[in-house]
């Protein structure tokens, strides 16, 4: 489906405000000088470690323990990840490490 200039204009419109308004709504609704509610904080706590649990079962759900490879590159990139994530404590590093490992291992050694 092609869109007409006004109809690209209006999406692009309405992509920015959506991006904007969810991007400054938390300053507005939480300021500097007062304290978040208690909930709040609790989530903010919470939330980033339940989400790195629910990204790990994704991405495991679908290898198979039973079938060749048996989930060998799977366990070995999780290894990388934690050591590099012990040795650097960077996350960004550790996952980018985790998923060359496993890119070699699925292309190259158990392919």
């Amino acid at each position: 489906m092609l869109l007409n200039p006004l109809q690209t204009f209006v999406m692009v419109l309405a992509i920015a405000l959506g991006s904007v308004l969810t991007r400054f709504t938390p300053f507005f609704l939480f300021p500097q000088k007062k304290d978040p509610p208690k909930l709040i904080t609790y989530l903010g706590r919470s939330l980033p470690p339940a989400m790195m649990g629910l990204l790990v079962v994704y991405c495991l759900e679908g290898v198979s323990v039973t079938a060749s490879p048996h989930g060998i590159p799977e366990l070995i990139a999780i290894l990388v990840i934690i050591a590099v994530h012990m040795w650097k404590n960077n996350v960004l590093i550790s996952i980018g490490g985790g998923t060359i490992v496993y890119m070699i291992l699925v292309q190259s050694v158990f392919s």
